[in-house]
Formats: structure tokens, C-alpha cells, sequence
């Protein structure tokens, strides 16, 4: 492998000062999930990736599901995964353990590694000063719920203070109820909410593809029209309408600019906010700008 130079690693940072610049005092909102939770390397350059954004300046607030560690769990103990468009089935034993794994060890397991890495991070869930309220979705769901507001003055205080905040997407009921909560749906309103200058949604996919089988038939960057006539042609069906709607709904609320990126290539967030190349798709309400 050829080595990269002294003079090569300065202009590489000289490069990335103008995104630098963009995003430095601006929030941005990082969904994470999925293989890139197990794969030690790439966690661990995930979390890297968010302490060098918080040291040059950008606030990042990281909102986790937990998916994989969920499923180990409920094996061990013998309870059977069910979904429902791609939604887990949710009753009380299982919600206790969702509980238990993502405001408990997921949570404090990547509050613990973004602090050995250098940063300060504080870990909260939706239970936190009852910050992200729900009502049940339905009843074939079980304990699965649907936002009806938001308090994020929590999450912005801990911002104001240096902190990254790290989120286990568990919500209430008026009643004090915990309830599972989609981690990409809790993020793209977290984002809203904030009014976050971006989003970065990370995926096991490449992005928004043309093609679902052709890796080079990537879509760059989509307005919300395009979004919505890719639908209606079929390019954007099955699991990725879902991911395609949290994105829409966090523009729709706000959120400037919001990315799917692949989360299993190793530093995707910088590639994708400090170059001019980006690395997914990019999803706007209009062109007014680029990357």
C-alpha cells in the first residue's frame, strides 16, 4: 500500500477546512446501527469519527438503536424475534430487556468508548425528563411506540456544555409505560426538533441505488420530488422505503440536508461531511447547494 506523505496529510486537512467551516457550531445528528455495531473496528471508528467532529467544533449528538444485541439476548433467554414491517414485536418481557440492553449496556458501552477516545459523551434515553413521549402504534405491536412530542432541552443543554449526547431511542406514555421506539424514525424527529443543519443515516447499504443490484447505479443526491417519483416508479420499494421516509420526514421538519451512508465502510461520516466527494446519497428539499 503506498504510503500517504507529510505534504499529502496537510493538504488533505487543507481540503476539508471549508466543511470545517460549514458545520463548525452547527448540530449534526448521527443515526447508528446495525453490523456497524458489532464490528469492533468499525465501532470503534465510528465513535472516532464523532470525537474528531466534536473537537473541531461540530455538535453531534448520536442517536443509537441496538438491533443485534437485542436479538443475542432474547436467544439466550429463549424469546423468539417477530417483526412486523421491519418492526420488532414488542410485549412486556421482551420490552424489559430492550430496556435493560439498549439504556443499559448499549448506551453506556459507547459512552464508554467515545471517553477513551478522547471525548465527552453523556448518555441519555427517551425516559430521560420524559424527552421523547409516545403513544402505542398498535396493538399487534405491543410495546412499540409512536411520537407525539418532544422535549429536547436536555439534549440541548448537554450540547451547550461540550457533550456528546449518546440516545437509546426508549420512549414513555403518560402513564410512565416504556416503549420501543424505530431508532431511524427517533433520530429524523430528534433532528427536526433541533432544527439540525444535518443528518447521517447510517445503513448496510451503499445509499439510494438505481439499480438494487448495480453498486455504480447510485443516486448522489435527491430533492424530496425526485424521492417521491423514485417511489411511484418502483426504484425505491421493499426496506428501503422506510429508511427513504425518516429521511424525508427529517427535511420536512427541518433538517437541512440529511445522508445515507454505508456504515460498514470504516470513517464514512467524514468522507461524507468533509469532502467534496461525499460517499452516499444526500437528500435536500431543493438544489441550492452542494455537498
Amino acid at each position: 500500500m503506498q504510503s500517504v506523505t507529510n505534504a499529502q496529510k496537510a493538504q488533505i486537512l487543507m481540503n476539508a477546512l471549508p466543511y470545517i467551516k460549514k458545520y463548525s457550531g452547527k448540530i449534526v445528528v448521527v443515526k447508528y446501527g446495525g453490523n456497524a455495531m458489532v464490528n469492533e473496528s468499525l465501532k470503534r471508528a465510528v465513535m472516532g469519527d464523532i470525537v474528531l467532529l466534536n473537537l473541531i467544533g461540530i455538535k453531534v449528538v448520536l442517536v443509537h438503536g441496538g438491533g443485534p444485541h437485542i436479538k443475542e439476548v432474547l436467544d439466550r433467554v429463549g424469546i423468539e424475534s417477530k417483526f412486523i414491517d421491519g418492526l420488532r414485536v414488542t410485549d412486556a418481557e421482551t420490552m424489559k430487556i430492550v430496556q435493560m440492553v439498549l439504556a443499559g449496556q448499549v448506551n453506556k458501552d459507547l459512552v464508554s468508548l467515545i471517553g477513551s477516545m478522547g471525548g465527552n459523551a453523556i448518555g441519555l434515553c427517551g425516559l430521560d425528563d420524559r424527552m421523547i413521549r409516545v403513544r402505542k402504534q398498535s396493538d399487534d405491536l405491543g410495546f412499540v411506540g409512536k411520537i407525539t412530542s418532544l422535549d429536547v432541552e436536555i439534549i440541548q443543554d448537554n450540547l451547550d456544555k461540550g457533550y456528546i449526547p449518546v440516545i437509546a431511542t426508549i420512549g414513555t406514555d403518560k402513564n410512565g409505560q416504556a416503549y420501543n421506539i424505530n431508532a431511524d424514525t427517533a433520530a429524523a424527529e430528534i433532528a427536526g426538533a433541533l432544527n439540525a443543519e444535518c443528518m447521517v443515516s447510517m445503513t448496510n447499504i451503499d445509499g439510494v441505488l438505481r439499480d438494487k443490484d448495480d453498486p455504480s447505479s447510485l443516486i448522489t443526491d435527491l430533492t424530496l420530488a425526485q424521492a417521491d417519483e423514485l417511489k411511484k416508479e418502483g426504484v425505491i420499494a421493499g426496506g428501503m422505503i422506510p429508511k427513504v421516509q425518516c429521511c424525508i420526514d427529517a427535511i420536512q421538519a427541518g433538517v437541512k440536508k440529511v445522508f445515507i451512508v454505508n456504515g460498514m465502510v470504516p470513517h464514512a461520516i467524514l468522507i461524507e461531511l468533509l469532502t467534496e466527494e461525499g460517499l452516499g446519497t444526500m437528500f435536500v428539499n431543493k438544489y441550492s447547494e452542494g455537498r
